[in-house]
């Protein structure tokens, strides 16, 4: 898959990007603010086991953000299934040094119009960490609407920590 941003390209993972993966992953600024299955710190190792995890995914649902040529971050989705099936949750992370430039929020309108095509999607939902207003408005920028915030609803670095609910939806529901 590769979609062109504008400022940015989304593209498959390819495992030329192992060093520059490690180059902008690595940093504590970026894993204190997602799940705990990114790691931190970011090895070899971790680019290496990451691209040939994403390398066997069927579907492909997670993505390289290209700026320069280079991969800077990613992108991906986890797919409801059963009632939610026609829902997924969207993830993504950008090197610090391209933050504030707008990459993101093109990164996250491209792919998530993309995600519904190719899924057949009606709501895609987000939950940053309520400490994570950059990430907030880049979801907004990109038609995301706040939806409630989740009290203590998840553990980071020892700490509850609330969540931020933000959907895009293609249909109304009712």
């Amino acid at each position: 898959m590769e979609l062109d941003c504008g400022t940015c390209k989304i593209r498959s993972w390819q495992r030329e990007d192992a060093r520059s993966l490690v180059r902008h992953a690595n940093n504590t600024e970026i894993g204190r603010r997602l799940r705990d299955r990114f790691p931190h710190p970011y090895t070899a190792d971790d680019a290496r086991k990451w691209l040939s995890h994403v390398a066997s995914s069927d579907p492909e649902v997670d993505f390289a953000i290209v700026f320069a040529g280079e991969a800077v971050g990613g992108i991906g989705f986890t797919l409801g299934s059963d009632v939610e099936r026609h829902s997924a949750e969207v993830g993504y992370w950008l090197g610090e040094a391209l933050w504030g430039c707008g990459i993101a929020t093109a990164a996250l309108r491209a792919s998530t119009r993309w995600a519904i095509t190719a899924f057949d999607l009606r709501r895609v939902f987000a939950v940053p960490f309520s400490d994570n207003l950059a990430s907030m408005r880049v979801l907004e920028k990109a038609g995301f609407v706040k939806e409630g915030v989740m009290r203590c609803a998840a553990v980071k670095n020892g700490q509850f920590k609330d969540q931020v609910l933000y959907a895009f939806v293609t249909v109304p529901c009712r």
